[in-house]
C-alpha cells in the first residue's frame, strides 16, 4: 500500500526530469572536458537522444538505473507494491529504449548507453570507453 495519497504521488512523479537531470549535466561536463563538442536532445531523432555527436555520427542516452533496468545494478530494484504494474511499466520503457535504438541504427547512427551508476564510479575509465566506442572500437 501506498503511504503517499494519490495527489502527493502524482506530484512526487511530475518532478521527475526527462532531459537536463544531473546524470546527464555531469556527462556533458566531463564530454566537454575531454574535447568532444555535441548537441542536445534533438528532436528529429528517434528517442530525442540526450546528447547527440554529429561529427562522429553517434547519439548518447544517460539511462538511470531504475527505470531503464540496468541489469545486475543494486540501482535496479523492484517495488514491492503494485508489483504487475512496475513489470509492466518497466518492459514497455525497455521495449521502447530497444526501438529507438534499432531506428538509430537502421538510419546509421551508432548509440552508446551511459548508465546512471557509470557516473558514480571512474570519470576516465568511463570517457575511456566513450573515446573507443566514438574511434568504432
Amino acid at each position: 500500500m501506498d503511504r503517499l495519497t494519490k495527489e502527493k504521488r502524482s506530484w512526487n512523479m511530475s518532478r521527475i526530469r526527462s532531459k537536463n537531470t544531473k546524470p546527464e549535466i555531469r556527462l556533458r561536463s566531463l564530454l566537454h572536458k575531454a574535447g568532444y563538442r555535441f548537441r542536445l536532445h534533438a528532436r528529429k531523432l528517434p528517442g530525442t537522444p540526450d546528447i547527440v555527436l554529429p561529427k562522429y555520427r553517434t547519439v548518447i542516452f544517460v539511462h538511470g538505473c531504475f527505470w531503464h533496468r540496468h541489469n545486475d545494478c543494486a540501482n535496479s530494484t523492484m517495488p514491492k507494491t503494485r508489483i504487475e504494474f512496475w513489470e509492466s511499466k518497466f518492459k514497455t520503457t525497455v521495449e521502447r529504449d530497444q526501438d529507438k535504438i534499432e531506428k538509430l541504427r537502421l538510419a546509421g547512427w551508432r548509440v552508446i548507453i551511459v548508465w546512471e551508476c557509470e557516473l558514480d564510479k571512474n570519470d576516465g575509465l568511463l570517457i575511456r570507453r566513450i573515446s573507443e566506442e566514438l574511434r568504432g572500437g
